[in-house]
């Protein structure tokens, strides 16, 4: 027993010595830590501005990017709709993990909006400007630039929301449509955005008219809080362990430049959304009014492909997953990966399985 005792107290001193040195070699890496954070890009595949409207602008992917012949192979063009809340970078956030290079290196004509940064002056716009009038006139505009009547959309969480009610309003644009953690089910109790959103605790009409535009701050708290002792202790505990790592480092200050990215949300689509959605689910009851138009998710009839993570924190797979038995289409189909919200776009096995069955899904239904 005393033998015991003294080796652990000889050799206690050496481990406090390594750990001594290990922390000494990672201050040292300290100063190039940051350089490199100063140098991440937001976006890997080529792009040219081809539209703007206000604050919104609509990338077009070159089709030479990526080890393709460079050609359009498909005359169906696809557009990419993301969030409002977020920057759309991380849809192309690296070379190695970008759900567009997918489908650019497939031949597919593709397009991606990014929605700008709301100002105090956007407060007042509603569902209604974003789906009936910006994101019609870039539908229409893909349509005269590439010469086909219909588009392919693939919408992305909260734009995958709004993709879905674009569709059910103007059907006749849409050709396919792609959801990827879109909410569509807002009545379940999973997530804790729903439970933080629910009427009896959270008013947003008086949020709102405080407040005018939801601040990116708030926003990034909430996003935060969804897994606190991950976000606020794990994550720089990794990066401490690990800053010697160079592709682990890329990695992990890209990702986190964009999660710290956030915008403000317009303040009439947050309280919209928040009224019309989180607490009264009007979009699975067919009630959901955008404008004067009521979106009835029966009226969509093309062919669907609806993608949803298992792990999901922020928009439960129990939230997404109703979505394929409500819609009017008889092509349908859903795929489900065991990942959470943001590795359904750069995670490796979402890469390695999901987008290339999605491009495939895609192609044999584009013209």
């Amino acid at each position: 027993m005393s033998d015991a005792n003294g080796s652990a107290c000889s050799q206690a001193p050496q481990a406090l010595l390594d750990e001594w040195i290990a922390n000494a070699r990672r201050a040292a890496l300290l100063p190039r830590v940051a350089a490199q954070a100063q140098r991440v890009k937001k976006g890997a595949t080529p792009s040219e501005v081809v539209f703007e409207e206000d604050h919104i602008k609509l990338l077009h992917y070159l089709p030479g990017a990526g080890p393709g012949d460079g050609k359009i192979k498909y005359r169906t063009p696809l557009i990419f709709v993301f969030a409002l809340v977020n920057r759309p970078y991380i849809l192309d956030i690296l070379p190695n993990k970008s759900v567009v290079s997918h489908f650019v290196k497939a031949g597919f004509d593709t397009y991606l909006i990014d929605w700008g940064v709301a100002t105090d002056a956007d407060r007042h716009l509603t569902l209604d400007d974003y789906i009936n009038s910006y994101l019609r006139t870039i539908v229409k505009h893909v349509s005269r630039r590439s010469g086909s009547k219909q588009v392919s959309l693939l919408g992305y969480c909260m734009g995958g929301t709004m993709s879905a009610m674009f569709t059910a309003l103007h059907q006749e644009y849409v050709r396919n449509l792609i959801l990827l953690a879109a909410g569509i089910d807002f009545s379940t109790r999973e997530g804790l955005l729903n439970l933080w959103s629910d009427a009896n605790v959270f008013d947003v009409d008086s949020f709102v008219d405080e407040l005018g535009n939801c601040p990116a701050d708030f926003l990034q708290g909430c996003f935060q809080m969804l897994s606190p002792v991950r976000n606020l202790f794990g994550k720089p505990l990794t990066l401490m362990e690990r800053m010697d790592d160079e592709k682990f480092l890329e990695e992990f200050l890209t990702m986190e430049n964009w999660i710290n990215d956030n915008v403000p949300v317009p303040g009439e689509v947050f309280r919209d959304f928040v009224k019309s959605l989180y607490q009264q689910n009007m979009l699975v009851k067919n009630q959901m009014r955008v404008g004067r138009e009521t979106v009835d998710l029966r009226r969509i009839t093309c062919p669907v492909l609806n993608l949803l993570a298992s792990q999901d924190t922020l928009v439960p797979a129990t939230q997404s997953e109703p979505f394929t038995e409500l819609v009017g289409s008889t092509d349908k189909e859903t795929i489900e990966l065991a990942t959470g919200h943001i590795g359904l776009a750069m995670g490796s096995a979402a890469q390695r399985e999901l987008w290339p069955k999605s491009v495939a899904w895609l192609a044999e239904r584009s013209n």
